[in-house]
């Protein structure tokens, strides 16, 4: 089951990090068809958000066709977002793990990590569309 985290300087709104994070796990294959979303208020405790920013998340997440809800039994993944399969994302797991580690002892905080991950990110999209 998924575990949700909020980070304040995400700039995204809670509701949409869950969506976020859905999607994440969905795409990675962590989610499967039939596997449960926690319980709202299992989220609500966890986070300490209100009620309806989960429900919110879960609605569109519904919306999108990804999950069904099921009235007082819970929320279920009926879709999947993932495009390889997880013996191809295994690998490339444990060299960006290796990788992380690498930025972390060259002294890298998080927030470079991920800027430096994201600019190069971005830098190859370009160069593969050009």
């Amino acid at each position: 089951m998924i575990e949700f985290h909020l980070d304040t300087r995400s700039g995204l709104s809670p509701y949409q990090q869950l969506v976020q994070q859905v999607r994440h796990a969905l795409r990675l294959g962590l989610l499967t068809e039939g596997d449960q979303l926690p319980k709202v208020k299992d989220v609500v405790a966890s986070l300490a958000i209100n009620p309806n920013t989960v429900l919110k998340a879960y609605r569109e997440l519904e919306h999108d066709g990804l999950v069904s809800a099921r009235p007082g039994v819970g929320t279920f993944v009926t879709a999947t977002l993932n495009g390889a399969s997880f013996a191809v994302l295994g690998p490339l797991r444990q060299d960006l793990r290796r990788w992380l580690d690498r930025a972390r002892r060259a002294g890298l905080d998080e927030e470079s990590i991920e800027a430096l991950l994201m600019s190069t990110f971005r830098d190859s999209a370009r160069e593969d569309i050009a």
